[in-house]
């Protein structure tokens, strides 16, 4: 939590934690230590869901970035029903192609 690279966004309604996300920043070694954005762990509670918040934590997630002086953030998702959402927020998905390895079997 004391990590100033780690960004940790929540959006509280009443008092009730509904919508997360992790934000790391990292310099890039290949452009002079220029810093980019990966963003995980979107999360929405589905009773809060289809309101703009999720929408609302991802533009808080691009100010900080920007502020940070990031010249990108990324994102993944394995949920294709997620993609007009990310679309909505301002990501796309054309540009580039992404992969994982898993080391915990999920």
């Amino acid at each position: 939590m004391e990590d100033p690279s780690q960004h940790y966004l929540v959006v509280e309604v009443d008092g009730k934690l509904v919508s997360t996300c992790v934000m790391i920043i990292i310099k890039n070694l290949t452009r002079s230590a220029s810093p980019y954005a990966i963003i995980e762990s979107v999360v929405t509670h589905p009773d809060y869901r289809k309101r703009g918040i999720g929408t609302r934590l991802l533009k808080k997630a691009q100010e900080i970035a920007r502020e940070k002086g990031c010249y990108k953030i990324m994102l993944l998702t394995g949920r294709k029903e997620a993609i007009p959402f990310y679309e909505n927020a301002g990501f796309e998905c054309k540009s580039k192609t992404g992969f994982i390895i898993r080391f915990d079997g999920r």
